[in-house]
């Protein structure tokens, strides 16, 4: 790296630090407050703070009225020598040795995001190979033959649950009888209203819509900063981990990260802060002309998938990088195909910059087990300005016809794998879950697929009306 490009890169981190410094206070002022908010250490009869964000986490051994945990054999793992700075919520594990389950009393119907902590500390007495168990969150199957082997740091998974009962309720079954099942921490919280949109995009040229997205069940696969550093849950409203695309992304040639110090303009009926916070938008990659001649090459992004499973990508955008209204068009590709033709930001947010967007799609994974994200110049692009930006995307998978999101097996061919003597009260609540999806299932049949709104919608204008008019009328590849 020559003295030029040094100076450069010191300065975007000196800028970047700064800005993060500002953003964690103002942070503070616009944090989310969710209805249902359960925090719990599992393992534990103490309360116990999470260093990077404050959170109190509560026992699972203390007496809550709103909490039930049901464990007919289980243990209260404690780590006496935990590794030096971390947290205490890895410190201590509940082991069940028979199908168990924690019942949570909700009091906000809606989507719920639900993260399950794992860690098993080397301290422990426990054999990893005998840590092999499946996790079920009311009727969807999480996961299934989950194993400790190989788990060096601990692990956090987190789902999209809509709940439209009082009761939500995560069972552990392990998968013998000479098998158990660990867990170190659970989070329910409800999510906000607008977090997740109940249509996406299919099939763009034909206008076909995923409706009902809301009722299946979500697991986040990847949520990704592009351009910019890790955001930890102290600078995100929902306590998420948004990571760094280095890992992600096929080729920088011909882009150029950049970051924003200004304000991000969120605007009423389009993305939240809830949706994406101030360290994603604020932060981007993009490809710039500095001459007369328009780039002709994409950036793109690259991500593992599991053939056969849909996925929700949400693509985040911000033009945090033009100089004036109405320079930047450009094209969005997924999987090579061509989904948004000549995507207007200005127009999309009514003339406003630094003002953030998002658009969702529903996704097939093929064979090829990769889901590729592109942006390019488009045929409208402007020499001598931006012509292509993206400052984040999000990839979550959905529940297959199964009603699982790991494997081909159903909640209940894993129930009937254990005598019923041993299932207590999972069995009927089971059943109970059964007919509500098959309720939730016929009620979204009805609906249909009007009304849609698989992008976030802003205040309407003239130059909104005209863009959703452009929206039903373009001619865009298949995804």
């Amino acid at each position: 790296m020559d003295d030029q490009g040094f100076k450069k890169s010191v300065i975007y981190i000196l800028i970047l630090s700064i800005s993060c410094l500002h953003l964690s206070i103002v942070s503070a002022f616009y944090q989310f407050s969710p209805v249902d908010n359960y925090l719990i250490h599992c393992g534990s009869d103490a309360d116990s703070t999470i260093d990077a964000d404050n959170r109190l986490f509560t026992g699972d051994s203390s007496r809550s009225s709103s909490i039930h945990l049901s464990a007919a054999r289980s243990i209260s793992l404690r780590d006496e020598n935990p590794p030096v700075g971390s947290s205490p919520v890895y410190h201590n594990a509940r082991v069940f040795k028979r199908p168990s389950y924690y019942k949570f009393e909700i009091r906000d119907k809606g989507t719920h995001m639900v993260r399950l902590h794992f860690y098993l500390s080397n301290s422990s007495n426990l054999d990893p190979a005998d840590v092999r168990f499946h996790v079920t969150v009311n009727e969807y199957l999480v996961l299934s033959n989950f194993t400790a082997q190989n788990m060096k740091s601990p692990k956090v998974l987190e789902y999209m649950i809509w709940v439209d009962t009082e009761k939500l309720v995560i069972s552990f079954l392990p998968l013998e009888k000479t098998n158990v099942a660990v867990v170190s921490a659970i989070e329910v919280i409800s999510a906000p209203k607008d977090l997740i949109e109940d249509k996406a995009f299919i099939n763009y040229d034909k206008g076909e819509l995923f409706s009902g997205l809301t009722k299946y069940a979500l697991e986040t696969v990847y949520r990704v900063n592009i351009g910019g550093p890790k955001v930890t849950p102290f600078n995100d409203s929902l306590w998420r981990t948004w990571i760094p695309d280095n890992t992600f992304i096929r080729s920088i040639d011909g882009s150029e990260r950049v970051y924003f110090s200004g304000r991000i303009k969120y605007q009423k009926g389009g993305a939240s802060r809830e949706v994406a916070p101030d360290n994603v938008y604020n932060s981007a990659r993009l490809i710039r002309s500095s001459n007369s001649t328009v780039p002709n090459h994409n950036i793109t992004w690259v991500f593992p998938v599991v053939p056969g499973f849909k996925y929700l990508l949400r693509t985040h955008f911000c033009d945090i990088a033009s100089i004036s209204l109405g320079l930047l068009y450009f094209n969005l590709y997924i999987n090579g195909s061509l989904v948004y033709n000549n995507l207007d930001l200005t127009t999309i947010t009514n003339g406003v910059l630094a003002s953030p967007f998002y658009a969702d799609f529903v996704i097939v994974a093929d064979n090829s087990e990769v889901l590729t994200v592109s942006v390019g110049p488009s045929n409208m692009s402007f020499p001598y300005s931006v012509d292509a930006i993206l400052n984040g995307i999000e990839i979550l998978k959905i529940n297959n016809s199964m009603g699982s999101l790991d494997g081909e097996l159903s909640v209940d061919s894993v129930l009937r794998s254990w005598p019923r003597r041993n299932m207590g009260c999972i069995v009927p609540f089971f059943g109970v879950a059964c007919f509500l999806l098959i309720a939730s299932v016929v009620m979204g049949r009805r609906k249909g697929v009007k009304d849609s709104v698989a992008w976030s919608p802003l205040p309407v204008s003239d130059a909104s009306l005209k863009f959703e008019k452009q929206l039903s009328t373009s001619k865009l590849g298949n995804i």
